[in-house]
């Protein structure tokens, strides 16, 4: 089992303070309350009930993190508007007895999720201390049950928002994709789920071709033709809104969904927290080796060529080549 978390080849951000990441853990198994105390007894802070489907443990040493049921229709309660247009008025006793068993009925399907802040990248080990915690009191994952199609997203803060560093870094991941999907053994369940839909052949074959050296408006664009939705296993949008915001908002995207932010939201990884073996280092170093190949010019060319002139048929050997390199950090 590993527990190095391995060094990635930018540690600055675009103002040149370390970059941060943001951590975004779903899971079943254990109570709001339980995951709130497990982030405050490494982190600190002081815990505020939100109701049935949220908490928050506020004043950390990073500031807020909070704990939720990954459901919006029930955490903002918009099911009660539903409910008045059946002409159903619930005072707040039984307002509060339904929260109760609505949230004990979504549990069996839709995970409870802490959402941490962006921390330093030396904190990593923090957070898998508290994921370890929370395995030990019953946490479940992506494969303790066919309907858990539970994942762990990481929001990677970028070193620039400039295309000659973006580009390099969608060629590597789309490169890579297949690699990260064998490496990291996702789960069947998530690969059905909308959430992680790969990038189209037809986008993955435009960023590889030759002489692509686009502007920040043209990747953006071109991204938005192909991908106009958040559901891809490496989404772009938050940091391209970050970017642009209004030529994000003017494409057929899901507008109250995206928080600019100049993060790199990878959804891919599943969420294993009940194996013992299984830890936060295991995705982020999948991750490093996408922002390693990206760095090296030399090395990213050959992979672009040798992708391109295989025949597709020949791709899968490709991957389980690159797969293998990937576990070497596992």
């Amino acid at each position: 089992m590993s527990t190095r978390f391995r060094e990635l080849p930018w540690a600055d951000a675009s103002d040149g303070s370390p970059r941060r990441i943001g951590v975004e853990i779903e899971m079943a198994g254990v109570a709001l309350d339980v995951m709130a105390e497990a982030v405050r007894a490494e982190f600190g802070g002081r815990i505020e009930g939100g109701g049935a489907f949220v908490t928050h443990v506020r004043e950390t040493e990073f500031g807020d993190f909070e704990v939720e049921l990954d459901a919006s229709v029930l955490r903002d309660h918009r099911y009660r508007e539903h409910l008045r247009r059946l002409g159903i008025e619930l005072d707040e006793e039984n307002t509060a007895s339904l929260d109760r068993w609505l949230a004990d009925a979504a549990a069996h399907l839709v995970p409870y999720e802490i959402v941490a802040p962006p921390v330093p990248m030396s904190v990593l080990p923090r957070l898998d201390r508290m994921r370890a915690a929370l395995q030990r009191e019953g946490a479940q994952g992506t494969q303790s049950s066919l309907l858990y199609a539970f994942g762990l997203q990481l929001n990677i803060e970028a070193h620039s928002l400039e295309a000659r560093w973006l580009t390099p870094l969608l060629q590597a991941f789309v490169l890579l994709y297949d690699a990260l999907v064998k490496a990291g053994n996702i789960d069947f369940s998530r690969q059905l789920t909308p959430f992680i839909k790969p990038f189209p052949g037809g986008y993955v074959r435009h960023v590889l071709k030759p002489g692509y050296r686009p502007g920040i408006g043209e990747l953006i664009d071109d991204y938005l033709e192909y991908n106009p939705t958040r559901n891809r296993p490496l989404d772009m949008l938050p940091l391209f809104a970050e970017v642009d915001e209004q030529r994000v908002l003017a494409a057929p995207v899901e507008h109250e969904l995206i928080k600019p932010r100049p993060a790199l939201h990878y959804r891919l990884p599943n969420c294993e927290i009940d194996d013992p073996d299984w830890t936060l280092a295991r995705p982020f170093n999948a991750w490093a080796e996408v922002e390693h190949l990206a760095a090296d010019v030399d090395r990213l060319a050959d992979a672009r060529e040798e992708y391109l002139g295989r025949p597709a048929q020949a791709l899968g050997q490709l991957a389980d080549d690159w797969a293998r390199r990937i576990r070497d950090w596992f």
